[in-house]
């Protein structure tokens, strides 16, 4: 797995630390130990997976919903984020 840069240097967690480790707790099928590695990675999945069928399919509120998503995705890397800052 890659080293994370800004933990080596500053010591503390990054926005994404846990992600590489949660992908392969996803592929290995354990949700459960994904889900408290990294909380985002599913609504990660589910972002890029819906933004490219929006751009096959062309779906009628596909920007508003890969907005929605987004913005969803980003609100829970923050909020696991700052959790870490507080229990770590």
């Amino acid at each position: 797995m890659l080293e994370c840069h800004w933990k080596k240097t500053f010591g503390v967690d990054c926005l994404g630390c846990g992600f590489q480790r949660s992908i392969l707790a996803l592929l290995e099928g354990d949700l459960i130990t994904s889900l408290s590695l990294y909380p985002a990675t599913i609504p990660i999945l589910l972002t890029f997976v819906y933004t490219a069928a929006h751009l096959l399919f062309k779906y009628d509120k596909g920007a508003r919903n890969i907005v929605v998503l987004f913005s969803t995705t980003v609100f829970i890397m923050l909020t696991s984020f700052i959790y870490k800052l507080i229990v770590h």
